[in-house]
Formats: structure tokens, C-alpha cells, sequence
């Protein structure tokens, strides 16, 4: 765990407010909680997409994440 990730505490607050997978089958290989520790990297040092550190995943995933959570509200259900 890097210095900015989630804790344990915070991840078991933000959990239950994101929205739940509709597809059935393969476990992703890159967990929420990674990809959301990779957003919030590049938010909080302003770095490029494409910088953001191999430990929080794949750079266009954890984009696509984040602007479909965008796009759908989600971000804002989460900051209320």
C-alpha cells in the first residue's frame, strides 16, 4: 500500500457506495480498489493518464473507469 491509497477503514466506507458489476464470469484482474487508488494518484499529483503507476493497473482502464463513473453520476453520488 503506497502512501496515498485507501485504508482499510476508508475502503469499507466507500465500498457499499459504488455501483455493483452486472456481468456474470471472470474475475477482473484488477480490483476496484486498485483502479480507484490509480485515479486518485493521478488526481491528486495532476500527471498525465499515461504516467500513472503499473501497481494501480492498466492507465486505460482505470480512465475508462472513471470517466463511465463520471458520465453516469456515480463520482457525484459518491462526494453526497
Amino acid at each position: 500500500m503506497a502512501r496515498g491509497d485507501l485504508t482499510d477503514e476508508q475502503w469499507g466506507v466507500l465500498e457499499p457506495l459504488l455501483p455493483k458489476g452486472k456481468k456474470p464470469g471472470r474475475p477482473p484482474l484488477w480490483t476496484r480498489r486498485q483502479l480507484i487508488d490509480g485515479i486518485r494518484f493521478r488526481v491528486r499529483t495532476g500527471i498525465p493518464w499515461r504516467d500513472v503507476p503499473a501497481e494501480y493497473g492498466p492507465w486505460g482502464r482505470a480512465y475508462d473507469l472513471f470517466r463511465r463513473w463520471q458520465r453516469d453520476g456515480t463520482w457525484q453520488r459518491i462526494f453526497t
